[in-house]
């Protein structure tokens, strides 16, 4: 274990910083605000330069927004997972739980900001299935050197707090396909761990515990992390807009430092007839004279301005042209283009083109991850052919949609198309299965009813009734 950690150092230590940068961005932290702890603040006098008092760092969220865009777009709705059994879909559904949408999206926005997000699973002390995200800079993976990259171990690193001394520890936890071992660093430098000693172990035929253990052994047949990839290369978003936006936050501070700093307006006195100021500036407000001295031939004497001007025009240009390559690099939508448009069916769908192809990679890549998670599931609940079932799993995105012309496609296409498919296809569905489901119930209610009506209409009900009324007819009239 130490010299697995000491050999993978370099390699954790260069995750770890390029992911943090992401993670500042996502916080709206951006190189800008460096000085100011990540907080965006206006400085009027944050400088001692006479003529460029103002020190303004305002950062902006383009990369949040980014992010947060495709998480919504592919990851807001929880993929539906078939198996081909109904009864077994319903087991695995109960499983994922009602914050399996939830945990897709937060595995989305941790992918972005670090090329890769990771599951955990475990089986809990009530022998129940979890499962959960561990942040991604605690996590180091060895994979193995064969062209189907299998995972053999994860090292998982991360800070614990000593409850008797109140200061923190790092523990290390190695994984693989059969348990996981716990480690506690006693010293960093030169490293040293030692078992740490933190799984209850139970006597089974007494059923209490015993003490504690370093080891807790796991029936998985396989290493219980599931890696959930953005891209083939794991590489974060922030490395496509980081110089755009950077760029942007420059060319904006600079402009409202002008804007303050214009209101500074610098008099430059030459042969100037007195020696103090104060009585420069009291002579030039009461009565409006200033005296100068008079060299002769030549003389300058007098009062010139110094102001700063603003190319106004250069610059709207270029804080245009950079936002919209941050969102062209950064495969996203511009709100912008929303706002004074009335744009439906083909042009809608234009505008989500490049955000379409970014999340259909990401969605690529979370499918693996998805199945690898159902197929655990699957094994804890005595599944049969958990490795070998087919896996369908339909992911629904949610935009901006011109619905009138979908129900218009859905109306036309409805008589050459399954239910099923008309079911996914309709604008005011959100759970297929369900509306089935509806559409049975429905069939079954129109079926009893003209079965009612038949009878109604049948000879036997037509003699009972007339039966009834001649009873009627020959009761008095109070009965």
């Amino acid at each position: 274990m130490q010299n697995l950690i000491a050999n993978t150092a370099s390699e954790r230590g260069n995750f770890i910083n390029a992911y943090s940068e992401a993670v500042r961005y996502y916080k709206n932290q951006n190189d800008i605000t460096n000085r100011n702890n990540g907080k965006s603040e206006l400085k009027q006098d944050g400088k001692d330069d006479p003529l460029r008092h103002a020190d303004n760092r305002v950062s902006h969220n383009f990369y949040q927004l980014l992010v947060d865009q495709e998480a919504g777009y592919f990851a807001t709705v929880a993929p539906q997972v078939d198996v081909g059994n109904d009864t077994d879909n319903q087991k695995i559904l109960d499983i994922l739980g009602d914050d399996f949408g939830l945990t897709i999206h937060n595995l989305s926005v941790s992918a972005s900001n670090a090329g890769r997000a990771w599951l955990h699973y475990w089986i809990d002390e009530d022998n129940n299935f979890r499962y959960g995200i561990v942040p991604p800079d605690q996590i180091t993976a060895i994979w193995s050197s064969t062209l189907d990259h299998k995972l053999l171990g994860v090292l998982r690193s991360y800070q614990q707090l000593d409850p008797d001394t109140g200061k923190t520890f790092t523990v290390h936890e190695y994984w693989n396909d059969k348990q996981g071992q716990f480690f506690k660093e006693v010293s960093s430098n030169p490293l040293k761990l030692e078992s740490y000693d933190c799984i209850p172990t139970y006597d089974s035929t007494a059923g209490y515990e015993t003490g504690l253990s370093d080891v807790v052994t796991h029936d998985f047949g396989r290493v219980p992390f599931i890696e959930f990839a953005k891209n083939e290369l794991r590489l974060p978003e922030l490395h496509k807009t980081k110089g755009l936006i950077d760029a942007y936050d420059d060319i904006y501070n600079g402009f409202l430092n002008d804007i303050d700093d214009i209101q500074q307006v610098v008099l430059v006195l030459k042969n100037y007839g007195g020696t103090k100021l104060d009585d420069f500036m009291e002579n030039l407000k009461k009565n409006k004279v200033v005296k100068f001295n008079n060299a002769g031939n030549g003389d300058q004497s007098g009062i010139d301005t110094l102001q700063i001007e603003i190319p106004v025009e250069a610059r709207d240009k270029v804080l245009t042209l950079t936002k919209s390559n941050i969102f062209l690099q950064g495969q996203g939508i511009d709100p912008a283009n929303f706002a004074n448009t009335n744009a439906s069916g083909v042009a809608i769908k234009m505008l989500y083109s490049h955000l379409e192809l970014k999340a259909s990679k990401t969605e690529a890549y979370f499918r693996r991850g998805v199945s690898e998670l159902v197929r655990a599931i699957m094994r804890y609940c005595g599944i049969s052919d958990y490795d070998g079932r087919h896996i369908i799993q339909t992911w629904t995105r949610t935009q901006v949609e011109d619905n009138l012309t979908q129900a218009q496609t859905v109306a036309t296409v409805a008589p050459y198309t399954s239910k099923e498919t008309i079911a996914k296809a309709n604008p005011l569905v959100e759970d297929y299965n369900q509306e089935l489901k509806y559409q049975q119930d429905d069939l079954q209610n129109s079926d009893g009813f003209m079965a009612s009506k038949d009878f109604a209409n049948s000879d036997d009900y037509s003699d009972k009734a007339d039966d009834e009324k001649s009873e009627n007819k020959d009761k008095p009239d109070d009965e």
